[in-house]
């Protein structure tokens, strides 16, 4: 009952403030009304005063209680951040830029925000911004600097940031780098009038975007990579960093901030790590244990979205299977699949992955007790021209089974309306030497 009374504490504070706030405008009403008719009663000008007294000081410190404050800090950055993924859906172009300048400008003390590639800026918002047009050259040292050294800058003056005189109003900046891996590939710039305004908020918000964009340019510039690779791999970086699930993972979280805000932080932690191992896992072998551990963690925010009434898993694998080596994004592609596809329209989905060792094979199955499919669709989903919706995932984790696992392995799916779906992988030599690469890796 005290949990349950701790998550509700910040939606009580907002009915809380409305109401205060409702009872200081109908007293303010009353006195203002008493004052203009010259219909004055003692006792009325009492109780509305002291009303709008006491509401007005209530109000202020329900504004003022730490938690009220980071609960609509963490939704308006929240919300931002959501806002600023849609602009770089399609990755970090001039239009895009100047969209998210344009976004982030009016929500810091800054006076202008900038974004720049290497040697050009991208996009600028703010003061003076007739003069620093999209694709003008970079002209400030300080930029110069950091893209040099991939270091943060917070420059207090006119003469750090690289200024000649004391004719611009701009006093102080920030200057973030924009990194795919280690290597710069830009900046975000903000730009203030004083250099009282840099406060550690401002900091936090400058880092904060600064890591977002960079890990969307690096989402963007593997996704750009696999476009000059094979179809398989370009397929398992589609299913893999997929927008709509980055956008409804932040606005669950970002529904959260009020109503459970321990959550909300446990989700957060939860998507960077989730995000950050992604990015990681895009190339290597990696344990099965871990490619496990990283779909339930995915399944943690499906549960966050829908509720643990509508979708479960269960995990069944054997120890011998945990420890073997298999290319990353096998699984949890598959059980994506079946929360997207085979939810059904009441009642509970129920997703179970189990491992085996069946004499020299590793048996993998993701079973759902979901609609199911028809034979036609069952057919479809592994042809080699589908590149759609539920056969993309499928085909790109059959194409890499047999990548590394040779030709003698493979993957049956078994469906049926209405009784839902199972898909088996046969992970043929994959028991031999489980913690070894497969040899024709």
């Amino acid at each position: 009952m005290e949990e349950e009374n701790e998550k509700e504490h910040p939606s009580r504070l907002f009915t809380l403030e409305m109401l205060m706030f409702t009872i200081a405008v109908i007293s303010g009403m009353v006195l203002l009304y008493s004052l203009v008719t010259r219909e004055i009663n003692i006792f009325v000008l009492f109780a509305a005063g002291l009303s709008f007294t006491l509401s007005i000081v209530m109000v202020i410190r329900l504004l003022m209680d730490p938690d009220s404050v980071r609960a609509r800090q963490s939704d308006a950055m929240l919300k931002l951040a959501s806002q600023t993924l849609a602009y770089m859906s399609d990755g970090l172009d001039r239009e895009a830029a100047q969209k998210i300048c344009g976004l982030l400008l009016p929500s810091t003390a800054a006076i202008a925000v900038a974004i720049t590639d290497k040697e050009q800026i991208l996009a600028y918002s703010g003061y003076e911004a007739a003069a620093n047009p999209s694709g003008s050259m970079i002209r400030t040292l300080a930029t110069h600097a950091t893209l040099n050294d991939g270091m943060m800058r917070i420059l207090f003056t006119p003469e750090e940031i690289g200024f000649s005189d004391d004719t611009t109003n701009i006093r102080a900046a920030m200057i973030v780098p924009l990194k795919i891996g280690k290597n710069v590939e830009g900046t975000l710039k903000f730009y203030y009038r004083r250099a009282k305004h840099i406060s550690e908020t401002q900091k936090s918000i400058a880092e904060g975007f600064g890591k977002l964009l960079s890990t969307q340019m690096a989402a963007a510039a593997l996704e750009e990579q696999t476009k000059l690779a094979t179809s398989m791999e370009l397929k398992m970086l589609q299913s893999q960093i997929n927008p709509h699930f980055l956008f409804n993972t932040i606005n669950t979280i970002a529904s959260l901030i009020r109503t459970d805000p321990e959550t909300a932080r446990t989700l957060l932690r939860e998507f960077a790590v989730f995000y950050r191992r992604t990015l990681e896992d895009s190339a290597d072998l990696i344990v099965f244990a871990r490619e496990i551990e990283q779909t339930q963690r995915y399944f943690t925010f499906e549960v966050a979205r829908f509720g643990a009434e509508r979708v479960a898993m269960q995990v069944d694998i054997d120890a011998e299977v945990e420890d073997m080596l298999v290319p990353p994004f096998l699984i949890q592609p598959l059980v994506e699949n079946a929360v997207r596809h085979a939810m059904p329209s009441e009642g509970r989905l129920t997703v179970t992955v189990t491992g085996r060792i069946e004499g020299n094979d590793v048996v993998v199955s993701v079973a759902d007790d979901g609609v199911g499919m028809t034979e036609e669709a069952r057919q479809n989903i592994l042809h080699p021209e589908s590149s759609t919706g539920l056969g993309i995932a499928v085909k790109n984790v059959h194409d890499r089974i047999h990548g590394y696992f040779g030709s003698s392995a493979h993957m049956d799916v078994e469906s049926e309306l209405g009784r839902g779906t199972c898909v088996r992988l046969v992970l043929t030599g994959g028991a031999v030497n489980p913690t070894e690469e497969p040899a024709n890796h």
